[in-house]
């Protein structure tokens, strides 16, 4: 396995002006005393509600308690996922597309199917570990499932994440070898967060394997994932986007109406691992 490091962040200018305009209309605006709604923010609101249970835990508690929130949710069919994946992944710029994971490319949404140039369902955490295949359940769960193109997708087959290796062919940004995938920098977060919400919402408690993230490859079909040390260090460097936040809220709202927690916080990630 050869190791490449790239540090980098991405740049924090939406939120900063989201801070700028909201302080200037604060400003602006006619005294007034506020009330508890409008001054909460998103974030503040879901804790005062959906993760209401596991504020100040750490550890396995953290992980219960987030657990048990998480578990509570509608599952998809394997072929509602195609539709579901239509609305989670949705071009911004083009509402006729999808934007596909490793590749970045955006792709009409009814370019999907199995033949070259299409795009399919990405299981990111791959269905062998934990040999749940297309079951209802972790098989269908959107929270992992993204659209990517056909053959790209068969490169990454069922391979650990860790960094190195040769670059894929049509998916610039990302590498492989024989053991491993590494996705492109702007998605090196998203893949460890979907990897980790995976391994709190499967605790192995409803018929499924208790997937957990390890620090090795060639995992097998063992119910683990690997490295977590490289996941961890991705979900720092790469936090979430607008285009992940999004997604968590579409999954929420029309779909599974569960979260992945660590969207929404993701120094949970340091809380348990």
């Amino acid at each position: 396995m050869s190791s490449r490091r790239r540090f980098y962040a991405r740049p924090l200018l939406a939120t900063a002006a989201s801070i700028v305009v909201l302080t200037g209309v604060a400003a602006a605006a006619p005294a007034a005393t506020p009330t508890a709604a409008s001054a909460a923010s998103p974030a503040a609101a879901l804790d005062d509600t959906y993760y209401q249970g596991a504020l100040g835990k750490t550890g396995t508690a953290l992980k219960s308690s987030l657990h048990s929130t998480i578990s509570d949710q509608t599952t998809l069919s394997y072929s509602q996922v195609w539709d579901a994946l239509k609305a989670t992944d949705e071009d911004p710029a083009n509402s006729s597309n999808v934007i596909l994971l490793y590749t970045g490319r955006s792709q009409s949404k009814s370019e999907n199917g199995g033949d070259t140039g299409d795009w399919n369902r990405e299981h990111v955490w791959a269905k062998s570990h934990g040999d749940f295949g297309t079951a209802t359940g972790p098989g269908t769960d959107i929270h992992h499932l993204r659209p990517e193109d056909v053959q790209v997708n068969s490169t990454r087959g069922n391979k650990d994440f860790d960094d190195g290796g040769s670059a894929v062919s049509g998916a610039p940004g990302n590498y492989t070898d024989g053991d491993s995938f590494e996705p492109r920098d702007a998605v090196k977060g998203d893949v460890a967060r979907m990897i980790l919400y995976m391994a709190v919402r499967y605790e192995g408690d409803d018929a499924f394997a208790d997937l957990e993230p390890n620090d090795s490859v060639s995992n097998g079909s063992a119910p683990n994932i690997g490295r977590l040390s490289v996941l961890k260090q991705w979900s720092q460097e790469d936090p979430p986007d607008s285009f992940e936040q999004n997604r968590n809220e579409v999954i929420f709202d029309q779909f599974q109406h569960n979260r992945n927690p660590f969207i929404d916080h993701p120094e949970w990630v340091e809380s348990i691992w």
